[in-house]
C-alpha cells in the first residue's frame, strides 16, 4: 500500500491514495509535491547543500494514473544551487517546479515559535473519509475543524509509503503535508464553493525532523476570484519555516 508505484526512471503509477477532494479522477496535489521533492532528493546532491525553498506552479489537474517527473539543474554553484522539476502526463505538462539549495553554514539562530501539542486521535470526519489523500493522513486538529470555515492548527503524519519499497523522509512528509492549507482554513462552502490553489511555494529555514508536521493556515478572499493561504510550518522541535498558495475562488 503506497501512493506511487515506480515503473522506471522518473515514471510512476498513482493508486487512489493519491485522490483529491475535487475530482475522484484527479490527485490531490501534496503527493505530487512530494514526489517532485522525491526526484529533486535525487538530482545532483552534494553535502553541505540543504533544500530550502521549493515552489511549484499547477497547470492543470493531474490525473491518478501514469505520470513522469523530469528534473534538471539550472545553476549548480559552489554555495547555491537551483533545480527545476516539470511533472507530466499523457505527453501533457501538469506542473512545473524550482527549488533552491543554500550552503550549510554557522549562523546565529534566531528565537522561534514552539510547536503546539499533538492532540489524541479524534473521530471520522470528511478528511479521513471522504478521499483518497485524506484518508492516507492521520490529521490531528488543535485548532478548528475538519469542514468547519476559518483558521486551523493541524498535525498530520501520512500513514504510508510515498513510493512502494523506499522510505519517506522528513522532507517529503511536510512537502505532501503543506498542500493542504487551504483546504483544512476554508472561508467558504466546500459544496458551493472551488478554492483551488494554482501553486504552493514553501520556504524553510532549518529542515524538518521526524514524521509528524504541523501548518497553522490562515486563508483570505478577495473580491475578484482570487485568495491566499498562508501556513506556518511546524516538526516536533518547532517552527521551520512557511507556505504560501495563490487561489482560483469560482462558484461551483
Amino acid at each position: 500500500m503506497s501512493m506511487y508505484t515506480r515503473l522506471a526512471a522518473g515514471r510512476y503509477l498513482a493508486s487512489e491514495h493519491t485522490q483529491g477532494p475535487w475530482d475522484p479522477a484527479t490527485q490531490h496535489m501534496g503527493p505530487v509535491t512530494a514526489l517532485i521533492m522525491h526526484e529533486l532528493a535525487q538530482t545532483a546532491p552534494r553535502a553541505g547543500l540543504e533544500l530550502s525553498r521549493l515552489a511549484v506552479d499547477v497547470f492543470g489537474p493531474v490525473p491518478i494514473g501514469e505520470l513522469e517527473v523530469r528534473t534538471e539543474v539550472i545553476r549548480d554553484g559552489k554555495r547555491v544551487q537551483c533545480l527545476a522539476a516539470t511533472v507530466s502526463s499523457g505527453g501533457r505538462e501538469q506542473a512545473r517546479a524550482t527549488a533552491w539549495r543554500i550552503r550549510e553554514a554557522g549562523t546565529p539562530a534566531t528565537p522561534t515559535l514552539a510547536p503546539p501539542p499533538i492532540p489524541p486521535a479524534a473521530t471520522d470526519s470528511w478528511l479521513s473519509t471522504g478521499f483518497g489523500y485524506g484518508k492516507a493522513i492521520d490529521w490531528r486538529f488543535v485548532s478548528g475543524t475538519a469542514g468547519a470555515t476559518g483558521p486551523a492548527t493541524v498535525w498530520g503524519r501520512v500513514l504510508m509509503p510515498l513510493v512502494e519499497g523506499e522510505e519517506i523522509t522528513p522532507m517529503e512528509r511536510l512537502a505532501l503535508f503543506a498542500d493542504s492549507g487551504n483546504g483544512v482554513s476554508q472561508v467558504l462552502d466546500f459544496a458551493t464553493h472551488m478554492f483551488v490553489n494554482v501553486d504552493l511555494t514553501i520556504s524553510l529555514f532549518r529542515a524538518p525532523a521526524g514524521e509528524w508536521v504541523c501548518m497553522d493556515a490562515a486563508t483570505v478572499i478577495g473580491p475578484s476570484g482570487r485568495g491566499l493561504t498562508r501556513s506556518t510550518l511546524f516538526d516536533q522541535d518547532g517552527e521551520v519555516g512557511a507556505a504560501t498558495q495563490t487561489l482560483f475562488v469560482a462558484p461551483r
